[in-house]
């Protein structure tokens, strides 16, 4: 191995250590906890060195999201191509979808609540997003409905889970019906 490659190993390493501190972190105590002095002090590194991967919070944030993008798109893959039928598999989508941000609050608020400096339905999208929507898509598209462009009606989709995500985490509705809902939910938006 050459000195460059070790070097640029070494790189990504301490920026898979930054993005995983920052994660754990914000998993143990919000968002507001995570600061370069924190991380820095966490890591070992100086600030300087955590500033040669990120330029500052927002770009931390944004590389958490789109690891959490990666991760939430294959939760929901591996849970719909566990289950043959279409409805059963939209229910099974939702249901891992409304797990991973249960799971993963701070993350899944990287993902949807900060801003992380990503673009969101643009040709720049970064394709770990462009790849959650797709995961969803995969499933939602083939229940859309005659008519209805399947892109569409896998937004509305997401909307309605991402509202029931964020309004059960925030006490809003109570948590103990959360079956009922992704049940409601499925038969009343997917055509099957």
């Amino acid at each position: 191995m050459s000195v460059q490659e070790r070097k640029e190993r070494e790189r990504a390493d301490r920026e898979r250590l930054i993005v995983a501190t920052a994660r754990e972190l914000a998993e143990q105590h919000g968002w507001d906890a995570v600061t370069t002095r924190r991380l820095a002090e966490r890591i070992e590194y100086s600030q300087p060195v955590l500033y040669s991967h990120f330029r500052g919070k927002r770009e931390i944030i944004g590389a958490v999201a789109l690891e959490g993008a990666a991760e939430m798109a294959a939760a929901v893959r591996a849970a719909a191509s566990a289950v043959p039928d279409p409805r059963a598999r939209v229910a099974a989508l939702a249901r891992a979808y409304l797990d991973f941000a249960t799971r993963n609050p701070a993350v899944y608020d990287a993902m949807f609540q900060l801003d992380g400096g990503l673009a969101f339905a643009h040709e720049d999208t970064p394709e770990p997003l462009k790849d959650a929507f797709a995961a969803l898509l995969e499933s939602l598209g083939e229940v859309a409905g005659d008519g209805i462009h399947p892109g569409l009606f896998t937004e509305v989709f997401w909307a309605a889970l991402h509202g029931l995500a964020t309004l059960t985490r925030a006490g809003r509705l109570p948590p103990g019906d959360t079956e009922q809902r992704v049940e409601l939910l499925v038969d009343r938006l997917a055509i099957i």
